[in-house]
C-alpha cells in the first residue's frame, strides 16, 4: 500500500524463481523496486534481516526476472525494503542495499 500511494504500478506478489522469491516487484516509470518485506521489532532489525546471503538470491532473482522483460535495456532496478513494524504504518526505505553493476 505504501508504493501505491507513491505512484509504483505493483507488478508481482511472491514472485518465485529457481534462485529464490522477491516479495514485490514494483514500477513507477523506467524504475523498477525490487522490495523485500520484512516484519520485526524495530527498522533496524528489519534492515538487518536482509544480510549478504539474502541480498545475493534477491540479486539473482531478479536477474532472472529482468531477464524476461522486453524493455529491460531501458529500465533501472533498486533494491529496496518495506518494514512492518508493531502499531505504525510500513515503512518504504529505499536503496537499503546495493546491486552488484
Amino acid at each position: 500500500m505504501a508504493l501505491f500511494l507513491r505512484g509504483y504500478r505493483i507488478l508481482a506478489l511472491r514472485h518465485r524463481t529457481k534462485l529464490g522469491e522477491i516479495d514485490l516487484i514494483a514500477r513507477r516509470g523506467d524504475l523498477i523496486a525490487i522490495v523485500e518485506v520484512k516484519a520485526r521489532p524495530t527498522l533496524a532489525e528489519a534492515m538487518d534481516a536482509v544480510a549478504h546471503g539474502s541480498q545475493r538470491r534477491i540479486e539473482g532473482a531478479a536477474d532472472l526476472w529482468l531477464a524476461r522483460q522486453r524493455d529491460r535495456a531501458r529500465l533501472s532496478i533498486r533494491f529496496d525494503l518495506v518494514a512492518v513494524l508493531p502499531r505504525r504504518w510500513p515503512v518504504h526505505v529505499e536503496n537499503v542495499f546495493q546491486g552488484r553493476d
